[in-house]
């Protein structure tokens, strides 16, 4: 059994249309996902799909019947996303005209009930969403040559004041002023996949562990290894139908996770499109009948890697000529800022931060070059030719994309700290 798992609850949403050949596909990992509930099958491609796929109550030619029906063109369906009180993100759909969905300046701001997200009183519960970036909304597809759109927002009072959870009002004081530093972002997502009893992750069986450990399921390829790489396709496809920057996916090291990497992205674009993405898998997991958790350590019991979210940074003098010796001054202002790092750097990052399966201890700072088990990481392709990009490894699977891209921000446009030796494979 596995009774100290530690588990995120992520909050899912709508439900997308899949073909046949998707739904099937599922089908072929059928032991990995959750039983649904007993019913009586609805058409002859359900009968063929077993239960424990947890699509077979969804029946396709009934949902086909919806999804025939043409949108008008004159108007358009805007999903407004937001984040909760907890990261968390939610949404809503409203009705525009669609020459409102040209530009984020031309959207109306929305509100919703504050109280039910734990964000306002129940007195005082309105809360304000403010439309900052647009994607194509992948969910529902139209083929007259306008699109329905999903809405990143954040959230404010009536009164015009940020709320306490609105990171992204806090990241922008870091980005403003500083778009002549053209600093990039790419962030590598891990996730993991359970059966809906939220306990087993796909590919493992109920109340154990798998009878092999971890080492061939990470970029894996057959059955045996890889678990959930429908639902990350799909999830890719959607993205990349958004028009998020999505830059590839991977099986992860320990069976049931996954991976996929968003950017390079410029400034607070980074956290628009991580966060989008965030509900996006959600989304897709939600149509699959899967859970998705992003907590850094679902399995606490044996030896199984935890899940990250690896953070890729350069600014444009990185990328110039003896941009190496930036990079290394930015580290040094990283490792004298260490705690304030690790203190938003993701809940529970403790359990995955432990020195062991690819991570440096949270308590201590190092670097080093092609080193893994560091706290940043600098590219061998980066030391080679003296400029590029450095990785800190730190933040967990759930952290906060805002807080993140923006404590670095401001942490290497600080002040100069002192030298850090590096921990590089001779002296590791």
């Amino acid at each position: 059994s596995i009774p100290s798992q530690q588990i995120q609850t992520p909050n899912p949403n709508h439900t997308m249309k899949f073909t046949a050949v998707a739904i099937l596909a599922c089908a072929t990992t059928a032991s990995a996902f959750a039983p649904s509930a007993s019913f009586r099958p609805a058409s002859a491609l359900n009968a063929v799909l077993k239960q424990q796929t947890g699509q077979s109550s969804l029946d396709p030619a009934v949902i086909d019947k919806y999804n025939a029906l043409p949108f008008p063109a004159d108007s358009i369906l805007a999903e407004y996303v937001w984040v909760d009180a907890v990261g968390n993100t939610r949404s809503k759909t409203r009705t525009l005209p669609a020459a409102k969905g040209e530009s984020v300046d031309s959207l109306p701001k929305w509100n919703y009930d504050g109280s039910s997200t734990d964000q306002a009183p129940g007195d005082d519960s309105e809360v304000i969403l403010k439309p900052c970036r647009i994607f194509k909304d992948p969910f529902r597809p139209r083929s007259d040559g306008t699109d329905n759109i999903l809405v990143m927002c954040d959230t404010y009072t009536p009164a015009g004041e940020p709320l306490e959870t609105n990171s992204r009002a806090i990241a922008m004081e870091s980005f403003t002023d500083k778009d002549h530093e053209e600093v990039w972002f790419g962030m590598e997502q891990e996730f993991t996949l359970f059966n809906l009893d939220e306990r087993t992750p796909l590919g493992w069986p109920e109340g154990g562990m798998p009878t092999r450990p971890q080492g061939p399921y990470y970029c894996s390829v057959g059955p045996e290894n890889n678990f959930g790489r429908a639902i990350t396709d799909a999830m890719y496809k959607a993205c990349l139908y958004a028009g998020i920057e999505i830059s590839g996916v991977n099986g992860e090291v320990m069976p049931g996770q996954q991976e996929y990497q968003v950017g390079p992205c410029i400034g607070i674009d980074a956290g628009d499109q991580l966060m989008m993405s965030r509900y996006i898998l959600q989304r897709v997991c939600e149509d699959f009948q899967v859970y998705c958790t992003l907590h850094p350590k679902p399995i606490v019991d044996g030896d199984w890697n935890g899940a990250g979210m690896h953070t890729n940074v350069s600014t444009k003098s990185m990328r110039e000529e003896g941009g190496l010796e930036v990079i290394k001054k930015a580290i040094y202002k990283l490792a004298d800022k260490h705690d304030e790092h690790i203190a938003i750097y993701g809940e529970g990052n403790e359990l995955r931060l432990t020195g062991k399966h690819e991570t440096a201890s949270i308590s201590d700072f190092c670097y080093g070059v092609a080193n893994r088990g560091a706290s940043i990481r600098i590219g061998r392709d980066t030391d080679a030719e003296g400029k590029g990009y450095f990785e800190d490894r730190r933040p967990s699977s759930n952290c906060d994309p805002y807080l993140v891209t923006g404590k670095i921000m401001k942490t290497i446009m600080g002040p100069e700290a002192p030298e850090v030796a590096p921990m590089n494979k001779a002296e590791a």
